[in-house]
């Protein structure tokens, strides 16, 4: 279980500033703004489950950060770019 919510926060933090990332560099100053709320919960959240304990757990924590900015750029290019 602790290696899932290692895997979730880093996923999550990484996607937002990879969203953030493309979302300042395209002038979409709302989504910006809103997407920076994102970012402030989501390290709240690593922060609070930061907490590796075995290989399982470093390596879902280091796994949600590729993972997570591919997914960002897909969802950027897909859904937001094309507006």
């Amino acid at each position: 279980m602790n290696a899932l919510l290692l895997f979730a926060s880093t996923f999550i933090l990484v996607f937002a500033l990879g969203l953030q990332s493309m979302l300042a560099n395209n002038k979409h100053y709302v989504g910006a703004f809103l997407n920076s709320f994102v970012i402030g919960i989501a390290q709240l959240g690593a922060l609070q489950v930061i907490k590796a304990q075995t290989l399982t757990d470093y390596a879902a924590y280091v796994v949600g950060g590729p993972i997570a900015i591919v997914c960002s750029m897909f969802v950027f290019n897909r859904f937001i770019r094309r507006k």
